[in-house]
C-alpha cells in the first residue's frame, strides 16, 4: 500500500512523469534519472529495500555513468547498494526458493560490475574479495556457497598476495590456508605459507605452525621440515627443542642427545637442563642425570616443579643404592610441601630399600623387620597428607604387613605394642644412619 500511495503522489505531482514506454532501461513511471535515483537513495537509506529496488533496478540495465544534476554520482557505488538491497530483501523473505533467487540476483550484480567496468576503473581485487565474503556469509542459502567463497578468496589472493594477507589481520589468509589443509591440497598450502609467513601476525604464525603440524604429521616428515627451516631461522632454539623430541620419538637417541646438548650450550634454561636429565635417565646414566636434575632444581620456575624434581632425585639416588642421599632429597621435598604425598611414599620406599640392602646375602631377621614399622609410618602419613595417593599407599601397606615382626618375634624380644622404638645401630649397624623413632605395632 505504501508503494502504491507513493506512486500515486508522484503521478499527480509531476507533469513530466509518464508511464515508461518500451525497454526497462528507463526509470519507472516516466521519471527523470535524477528523480528515480533520489527516490532509490532515500528508500535505501531508510532500509525500505522493496521501494529502493522499484526506483533503482533500472540502473542495472541503463548503467548511467553520470546523472544530470548530481555531480557526485558514481555507478559503482549504486551497484554496491543494489547488492545490499537484494541481500536485504532475501533476509526478509521466508520462502526458501525466493530467498535463494534474491541472493543469486545479488551475485548477478557482481558479474555485471566486471562486464561494465574496465580493470583500471575499479578495484577488481576488492570486488573479488567481497564476492567471496558474500558467498561465505550466505553459504547456507547458496549452492556450493562455501566452496565458491574459497574460489573467490583464492582469486583475490592471486591478484594481490600482499594485500590479501593483510586483510583483517590475516584472517582471510588463515581461512584459505585452513581450507587447503583440510582438503589436503598440500602444495597450495605450502606455497601459501611461504608467501604469508614473512609478514604474518603472531596469530597467523600460530595458525601456520598448526597447519605445518597437520601437513607433516609423521616424525620423519617433521624432522625433514624442521631441519630445512633450521638453516634459515634467526631463532633456532624452539626448532631444536622440537627436533630433539622428534628424534627421541623416532628412536634416534644419539641424535636427540646431541641436539639436547646443543640447546643446553646455547641456553642452559630449566627446560633445556630438564631435557638432558630426562635423556640421561632414559639411558640409565644416573650419575649424569643427577647433575642435571640438581641443576634443574635451582632453575625451577616454581615450588611445584621443584618438589617433583627433589622426589625424582631421591629415586635416582636410590637406583644407585645411595639410600642416605635418597632420604635427604625426599626430606627436602617434604620440607618444601608437607602435604606432598609423593615425598612420603619416597621415604617409605627408601627405608624399604634399606632393609633389602642391609640383608643382602643373608636371611631377614626379626630386628630387620622392625624397620617395616617405620615404612608403614610414612605410608600412613602419605595418606593423611595427600588423599590422592591413598590407593597406592594402601597397596604397599598390605604388601608389607606380612613381613613385619610377628607376635612371636615381639614376645621373645619383649616389644610391647604402642611402645616407642628407635631404628638405629641398635637394630643393626647398617641402620645406624636412619636414627628415627617409630611405634611397635
Amino acid at each position: 500500500m505504501k508503494k502504491l500511495l507513493l506512486i500515486a503522489v508522484l503521478l499527480l505531482g509531476s507533469s513530466s512523469i509518464s508511464h515508461a514506454q518500451g525497454g526497462d532501461a528507463e526509470p519507472p513511471y516516466g521519471m527523470s534519472h535524477l528523480e528515480a535515483y533520489s527516490l532509490f537513495y532515500e528508500n535505501y537509506r531508510t532500509g525500505d529495500y522493496e521501494m529502493a529496488l522499484t526506483f533503482g533496478e533500472w540502473m542495472l540495465e541503463a548503467k548511467p555513468r553520470e546523472i544530470e544534476g548530481h555531480n557526485s554520482f558514481e555507478l559503482e557505488t549504486q551497484f554496491e547498494r543494489l547488492i545490499n538491497v537484494y541481500a536485504g530483501l532475501a533476509e526478509e523473505e521466508s520462502d526458501p526458493g525466493e530467498k535463494r533467487s534474491l541472493y543469486e540476483q545479488a551475485l548477478g550484480v557482481f558479474d555485471l560490475v566486471r562486464e561494465t567496468f574496465d580493470e583500471d576503473e575499479i578495484d577488481l581485487f576488492k570486488w573479488t574479495h567481497e564476492q567471496g565474503q558474500f558467498y561465505q556469509e550466505h553459504r547456507e542459502n547458496l549452492s556450493d556457497g562455501l566452496q565458491n567463497a574459497f574460489e573467490y578468496y583464492e582469486r583475490a589472493y592471486e591478484m594481490e598476495p600482499g594485500q590479501f594477507i593483510e586483510l583483517s589481520d590475516g584472517y582471510y589468509a588463515n581461512l584459505l590456508l585452513t581450507h587447503y589443509v583440510s582438503n589436503e591440497e598440500r602444495e597450495k598450502a605450502l606455497a601459501l605459507i611461504d608467501e604469508i609467513e614473512p609478514q604474518a601476525t603472531p596469530e597467523l604464525k600460530a595458525a601456520i605452525e598448526e597447519a605445518r603440524n597437520e601437513l607433516f604429521s609423521s616424525p620423519e616428515e617433521r624432522i625433514a621440515l624442521l631441519e630445512s627451516r633450521l638453516e634459515e631461522s634467526d631463532d633456532p632454539e624452539p626448532i631444536l627443542m622440537e627436533l630433539a623430541t622428534l628424534y627421541e620419538e623416532a628412536g634416534n637417541r644419539e641424535k636427540a642427545t646431541e641436539i639436547a646438548h646443543e640447546l643446553y650450550e646455547m641456553n642452559p634454561s630449566f627446560e633445556n637442563t630438564r631435557k638432558l636429565a630426562d635423556l640421561a635417565l632414559s639411558n640409565a646414566e644416573y650419575e649424569e642425570a643427577l647433575d642435571y636434575l640438581t641443576e634443574a632444581v635451582e632453575l625451577s620456575p616454581n615450588d611445584s616443579q621443584r618438589k617433583q624434581l627433589l622426589v625424582e632425585i631421591s629415586e635416582t639416588y636410590q637406583n644407585i643404592d645411595r639410600v642416605q642421599s635418597a632420604r635427604e632429597y625426599a626430606r627436602r621435598a617434604i620440607n618444601l610441601d608437607e602435604n606432598y604425598g609423593q615425598a612420603y611414599l619416597r621415604m617409605a620406599s627408601v627405608y624399604a630399600s634399606a632393609i633389602s640392602e642391609c640383608t643382602s646375602g643373608r636371611s631377614i631377621e626379626r630386628d630387620d623387620r622392625t624397620v617395616y614399622w617405620l615404612v608403614l609410618d610414612y605410608l600412613e602419613r602419605a595418606i593423611e597428607a595427600d588423599p590422592s595417593v591413598r590407593s597406592r599407599a594402601n597397596q604397599r601397606i598390605e604388601s608389607y604387613r606380612p613381613v613385619m615382626p610377628t607376635s612371636e618375634d615381639k614376645f621373645f624380644s619383649g616389644w610391647e605394642a604402642g611402645e616407642s622404638f628407635t631404628i638405629d645401630s641398635s637394630v643393626g649397624e647398617c641402620y645406624g644412619w636412619i636414627n628415627e623413632t617409630t611405634t611397635v605395632r
